[in-house]
């Protein structure tokens, strides 16, 4: 059973208004303390990774302006994920770090050279989660009017793709750096090759700019789960981000695997898994009491305000009681569906959403001791098909330090966690080998790197 932390660097990000509990420590989110306690902690329950979602705009669509999101916190302000891991990988030797880029305002040699940098000071613990964007507001922040379809964001997302795979495996041989003092060669140049690429989207002719780091191409998180994105976690993807309900999330499962299997990969070549919020106590008594407390915190409305932005529809001006139907929409198409045509014939309104946003997000809390979490995560491993669990934050740091303490060694003395990390990068952690499979999309780019 696989563990990732979901948080931002932010005060507040799935979890709305928990941010206002006495006991939060959120708002140390600006200082290296803070973080570098968080990874200790992460590390000390044999987390895989601390994933740090983002945005780059405001989430400014509930009334047509930031204002809610100021106001409660939601994912603003917010500052960069990337420059947390040199700091969080110093301090701990296992936890692997994915880190959320949205390539769609990148320029693939230089993103393709800050993520071969992570890798390098992580000593191979990079991973990316490769997001398209769904919000407008980024794109203005750009410089654009409005961002691309939804459809051709991922074809974009498809030419960068190929693009960073040929920086990545194709420029560099292994063996390019001999750094032979005597002969004063620190790299071979007949081992490092030219990157000619002649794509829609991008184009680039050049050498990379890094030696190859442990991993290569960094560990491939995605989260899309729309036709087209499924399309491209069949393709690209290793870790999987998957929600819905058991049946939901089994159905998903088996549909990217089969898109995999039919581009020649294997379902030992992915992990899935689902975001959840664990409320734990030593008795059921106590995990109760403080669910009851973090509700009295959460805010609904703020969650409310981010399903807004992630579907692009301002939900503020539906009636309350108004039949949420599925009009077209630019942003997360799969968000939509959850609540309309996959919501298996409910019949969603804000209301029910609110209802549901019993914390502050449309996840629906697992509370209870120790033994009862580890029986129910067990039944999403069981019937669902996951690998493991996206665990939202919700009052920091004792949110973490409770799964540490109370259940991870609950899930240890099943015999289903593991008990100590195996030694290297964490794609050998994760998959039992440093680099990308031959089966991989990037493999074909690899030396002789080919031109576009």
């Amino acid at each position: 059973m696989l563990f990732n932390a979901v948080h931002m660097n932010c005060i507040g990000d799935i979890a709305h208004g928990l941010w206002t509990h006495p006991r939060d420590d959120s708002r140390a989110y600006r200082t290296s303390r803070y973080w570098a306690e968080l990874a200790r902690t992460l590390e000390r329950g044999g987390f895989d990774t601390l994933f740090l979602a983002d945005i780059i705009g405001a989430n400014d669509v509930w009334e047509g302006r930031p204002d809610a999101a100021l106001r409660e916190g939601v994912q603003h302000p917010i500052n960069d994920p990337l420059l947390l891991v040199p700091l969080m990988a110093h301090v701990t030797e296992h936890l692997g770090f994915g880190v959320t880029v949205n390539q769609s305002y990148e320029v693939p040699h230089l993103f393709a050279r800050r993520m071969s940098t992570l890798d390098h000071l992580s000593e191979g613990r990079a991973a990316w989660n490769i997001v398209t964007g769904f919000l407008d507001s980024a794109a203005r922040a750009a410089g654009q009017t409005q961002q691309l379809g939804h459809d051709a964001r991922y074809d974009r997302a498809d030419d960068f793709m190929e693009l960073a795979y040929k920086l990545w495996e194709g420029s560099w041989e292994d063996d390019a750096v001999v750094h032979d003092r005597a002969a004063r060669i620190h790299t071979r140049p007949d081992k490092v090759h030219r990157i000619r690429h002649e794509g829609p989207y991008y184009q680039a002719d050049t050498i990379f700019l890094s030696e190859p780091s442990p991993q290569r191409t960094p560990v491939l998180f995605q989260a899309g789960a729309s036709k087209r994105g499924m399309d491209f976690a069949a393709r690209h993807a290793e870790c999987i981000f998957v929600s819905g309900t058991k049946v939901q999330a089994r159905e998903t499962i088996a549909d990217i695997t089969a898109r995999a299997v039919a581009l020649g990969r294997r379902r030992e070549d992915l992990r899935f898994f689902v975001g959840t919020i664990v409320v734990v106590g030593a008795t059921e008594a106590e995990a109760r009491e403080r669910f009851a407390e973090y509700r009295h915190h959460a805010s609904p409305e703020a969650g409310l305000a981010h399903f807004s932005a992630q579907t692009g529809i301002d939900f503020s001006r539906f009636d309350l009681d108004a039949p949420i139907v599925n009009p077209d929409t630019q942003a997360l198409k799969s968000f939509l569906e959850s609540v309309t045509t996959r919501s298996g014939g409910q019949v969603w309104t804000p209301r029910r959403l609110l209802d549901q946003m019993v914390l502050g997000s449309r996840h629906t809390p697992i509370v209870g001791s120790a033994e009862q979490v580890a029986d129910e995560l067990a039944s999403w491993v069981r019937e669902a098909d996951v690998d493991g669990f996206n665990l939202i934050r919700t009052v920091v740091p004792e949110c973490f330090t409770d799964i540490v303490d109370l259940l991870v060694p609950e899930l240890r003395a099943r015999g289903v966690y593991k008990k100590a990390y195996t030694p290297g990068t964490l794609r050998h952690k994760l998959f039992g080998t440093d680099r990308l499979p031959d089966r991989h999309a990037a493999a074909s780019f690899r030396f002789p790197s080919p031109s576009a």
